[in-house]
Formats: C-alpha cells, sequence, structure tokens
C-alpha cells in the first residue's frame, strides 16, 4: 500500500481520495486490496481472463507476479504471447520493450472511454441477436459480464461505430489505472498474480453517481444491483468538508481585514484593549 503510484488518490487517507471522508460511524466500502490469480491464456486468442465489464470506482491494479507453465510447451507459450501483442496492435515502444528489454509480459488489457459504453452496448446486443440470442429484460451485455472482445468484434467496433481502444500490455512491477464507468477487459498471457486498490477521485465521481443509477436498472438479483460504494453518503461528506474548508478560510481571511483596519485606526499602533477614560 506504501508504494502505490499517485497516494493521494489511491492510499485510503489521500486527500483527493473522496471515500475517505465519510465519518467513522459509516461502515465503510471495501476497497481492498484485492488480489486476482489467473493462470495464462496466450494459446487461446478468443478467451479472456475477465470478461469485458466496468467498476463503479476508479482503480490502481498492481502486477505482482508473472510466471510461465513448466509443465508444457514453454517457447510455444512465449511466442503467442508475442504474437497477440502484435495482433492487438499495441504501439512499437510496447513492442519493443517486451522483445530487446527481455521483460515478461503478463496481461493485455483494452480499455475505453467511457462515452463509448453505450455503443459497446449496442454491437454485442447486435451479435447476439446475430447469433440467435434473445435479449432479456433488465440485463445488460457489459454489466452481466458474458462477452470477451476478440479480435474480429474490436474490428467490427472501430469499423462500425467508430471506436478504438487503449491496449496496454502489463508487466511485472507495471500500474494500471482503470477510470471510473471506462469499459475493460483483460487477458493473461501468462500467469499471473494482481492486487487492485479501489478509490474515488474527485475528476470520475460523476461517472460513479452515474453509474449507481444504471445498476439500479438490473434485475434484482444481479450482483451488481446493490449500491455497495454509498457514492452519495460520499459525496454529501466530501461536499460538507470542502465547504466546511471555505468557511474558516473565509472567517479568517475577514478577521485578518479587521484587524488591519483597527491598526490604520489607531496610527499603525495595534489596539491596547483598554478601556478609554472619560472626563466629565
Amino acid at each position: 500500500m506504501r508504494v502505490l503510484p499517485l497516494s493521494e488518490y489511491t492510499h485510503r487517507t489521500g486527500r483527493l481520495n473522496l471515500a475517505s471522508r465519510l465519518p467513522d460511524c459509516f461502515v465503510r466500502p471495501d476497497l481492498g486490496p484485492k488480489m486476482y490469480n489467473a493462470y495464462g491464456s496466450a494459446l487461446y486468442p478468443s478467451k479472456g481472463t475477465t470478461n469485458l465489464h466496468l467498476d463503479i470506482s476508479d482503480a490502481v491494479n498492481v502486477m505482482m507476479y508473472v510466471g510461465i507453465p513448466k509443465d508444457g510447451n514453454h517457447e510455444e507459450h512465449i511466442k503467442e504471447a508475442y504474437r497477440a501483442i502484435d495482433e492487438a496492435n499495441c504501439d512499437i515502444l510496447t513492442r519493443r520493450r517486451v522483445r530487446e528489454k527481455n521483460e515478461l509480459p503478463g496481461a493485455l488489457w483494452h480499455i475505453y472511454t467511457a462515452r463509448d459504453a453505450d455503443k459497446i452496448r449496442d454491437l454485442l446486443n447486435k451479435v447476439a441477436i446475430e447469433r440467435g440470442a434473445r435479449l432479456e429484460p433488465h440485463h445488460d451485455p457489459i454489466h452481466d459480464q458474458s462477452w470477451y472482445l476478440d479480435g474480429h468484434l474490436r474490428e467490427r467496433l472501430y469499423t462500425e461505430y467508430g471506436v478504438e481502444g487503449y491496449t496496454i500490455v502489463q508487466c511485472l512491477g507495471d500500474s494500471v489505472f482503470i477510470p471510473a464507468g471506462a469499459p475493460h477487459q483483460v487477458r493473461n498471457l501468462h500467469n499471473c498474480i494482481k492486487v487492485a486498490e479501489d478509490f474515488v477521485s474527485p475528476e470520475n465521481v460523476s461517472h460513479c453517481f452515474h453509474m449507481t443509477q444504471e445498476f439500479r436498472e438490473l434485475s434484482d438479483t444481479h450482483s451488481n444491483h446493490e449500491d455497495k460504494l454509498q457514492i452519495k453518503n460520499i459525496i454529501y461528506h466530501a461536499i460538507k468538508d470542502s465547504l466546511s474548508v471555505l468557511n474558516l478560510e473565509v472567517a479568517k481571511t475577514g478577521s485578518e481585514e479587521k484587524n488591519a483596519k483597527t491598526t490604520d485606526l489607531n496610527n499603525g499602533e495595534p489596539p491596547d484593549n483598554k478601556p478609554a477614560v472619560v472626563n466629565n
């Protein structure tokens, strides 16, 4: 926890982590740390480790361990991991990093902006209908976490909707920041252990509130139906604390101005606070 980057956001007591504004009398939301362990799937390009979904809060994800299976074809795993990185249209610096610097790639991330979530939903619903599926009410293709966007679906998303996400290769020791409301998916190229910590940033608190409204539309049995973040309480107490700080500053400034005026009336000398004597 001490070495998490951007500590003012990611630490539980960080000044820019609005979740820290909840009073002690509240049962605080479980923001982590959370550990994710999964085998690599470099040999299965259409399968994801974590399907496409979005979170109600911001998160930082740290890669703690990367390992290649020793009970199979070692060279084949490495070869397929490089192929996955190339086919994901990663930038040239990333491809050079994993090859020339011999850094072991752990996970392949695809992160999309929050404003593209509805376009992604439209594509997934369209594909589901094409495959003969029935769209159930009060369900959501992203919140249900039932899809992984493979190369073919990512190509359709770009061709038909003009949506292109950010492709990130996470190596050992790397931290990945996922904004609240941003659809994302993960595919472990090798065996990975990752640790994540959630936080609520002022920049994305509006997305947190919007996600809460979306979750209310899901079925009562859905895992995301309940507002576990208590975002309304967080917003209320963050605003209350901000107003308290501003009021104290205004009072302090007013007191300094009053003292300055009193000093001027006494010809530059501070008042002696003694009662005046009046002779009749």
